[in-house]
């Protein structure tokens, strides 16, 4: 085995890992703070919730990307 292919084998889990944290952060980001429940109307509960089920289907999406890109 090569020396470049095992620095590559050791280094796989930690790039992911690394790059896990920097799409969760990014979306993280994205969706923001916002009010608490208290404060928000019915609606703005709502749009909430949308954005946190679709920022963890992206999430899942990234997953499944670099998954595919493994091979």
């Amino acid at each position: 085995m090569k020396p470049e292919q095992m620095i590559r084998m050791l280094l796989r889990p930690f790039i992911g890992r690394f790059i896990n944290m920097g799409v969760n952060k990014g979306i993280d980001a994205t969706l923001g703070k916002g009010k608490r429940p208290e404060e928000m109307t019915p609606e703005e509960r709502k749009q909430i919730k949308n954005a946190r089920k679709g920022a963890r289907q992206a999430r899942k999406a990234a997953r499944m990307a670099r998954r595919v890109n493994r091979f």
